[in-house]
């Protein structure tokens, strides 16, 4: 079987209950577009930089944000995970490129490489485009009580209760086989 014969995950933002957007931009990536290398994990020659992004129109009553990047395309059963920022205070509503250090208060769980940081895309030589949804929630407390052992899962079961507003991108990548 290849993996061209297995069905198109949803995007799991659809699988939630829906709460109201704001905007995210970026200088680095369009969302439906092929991610630039520089974004791409060093196992396909990429530089595994994190892309710049800038946030805007969230609701008032926000506290603090968590950004994550996941691949819902990935040949799993449950996706990967790249990047789970958490803890982001309510005053930061940008990332420089490669952002290093973080903000003051801020850290990353473990991703799906097993690293706490960002893990750029790297999906199978031959896939299919795999979509990288890149996600900025606005939270309702001024940080989420999980620390830098938790889970992705984790994480995101603590969002599903605290998520004010979530804004997106989607860009996509491939490594042809």
């Amino acid at each position: 079987m290849s993996l061209d014969d297995r069905a198109l995950a949803p995007d799991p933002y659809d699988l939630l209950p829906p709460v109201p957007s704001f905007t995210v931009t970026s200088t680095d990536m369009t969302d439906g577009q092929p991610l630039d290398e520089l974004y791409v994990h060093t196992s396909v020659g990429g530089k595994n930089l994190s892309p710049q992004l800038t946030w805007s129109g969230f609701p008032d009553e926000t506290r603090g944000f968590v950004v994550t990047c996941f691949d819902p395309d990935a040949p799993t059963g449950s996706g990967f995970w790249h990047w789970v920022l958490v803890n982001l205070p309510v005053t930061v509503t940008s990332l420089d490129r490669g952002v290093d250090p973080l903000p003051d208060g801020a850290f990353c769980v473990r991703n799906d490489y097993g690293s706490r940081d960002y893990g750029g895309s790297a999906p199978p030589p031959g896939d299919r485009p795999h979509r990288y949804v890149f996600a900025v929630h606005a939270i309702d407390v001024d940080r989420l009580e999980v620390t830098p052992d938790a889970s992705p899962a984790y994480v995101g079961f603590n969002l599903a209760f605290h998520t004010l507003a979530r804004a997106t991108v989607r860009p996509t990548y491939q490594v042809r086989g």
